[in-house]
C-alpha cells in the first residue's frame, strides 16, 4: 500500500513539472486602477492553490487544538474520579 502511495505522489509531482514546464508564459493581471501586474502561470496557480489552502488548513488546526482541548479535560476529570472513589470496606470478600 505504501508502493501505491508513493507512486501517487511521484506521477503528480511528474504531471505538475510537466505542466509547469510546458505553459511558463508570462500573464497579464489587471489589477485595480492602472496598475498591471506580469506573473508566470505556475507561480499565480501556486498562490491561488495556497490562498484557498491556508485558510482551510487555519480552521482544521483550530478544531484540532479546541478537540485536543476537551480530551485532555475529559481525561484530567476522569482521572480525578478514579482517584476519589475508595473502596466501600476493608473487609473480606466472600
Amino acid at each position: 500500500m505504501q508502493f501505491l502511495k508513493t507512486l501517487f505522489w511521484v506521477l503528480l509531482a511528474v504531471v505538475l513539472v510537466l505542466f509547469g514546464t510546458r505553459n511558463w508564459a508570462d500573464v497579464t493581471l489587471n489589477l485595480w486602477g492602472d496598475i498591471q501586474a506580469d506573473i508566470k502561470i505556475p507561480l499565480l496557480l501556486l498562490i491561488v492553490f495556497l490562498l484557498g489552502l491556508i485558510p482551510t488548513w487555519l480552521v482544521m488546526r483550530a478544531r484540532m487544538w479546541s478537540t485536543n482541548r476537551r480530551i485532555e479535560a475529559l481525561e484530567r476529570h476522569q482521572a480525578t474520579a478514579a482517584e476519589s472513589v475508595a473502596p466501600a470496606s476493608e473487609g473480606p470478600v466472600i
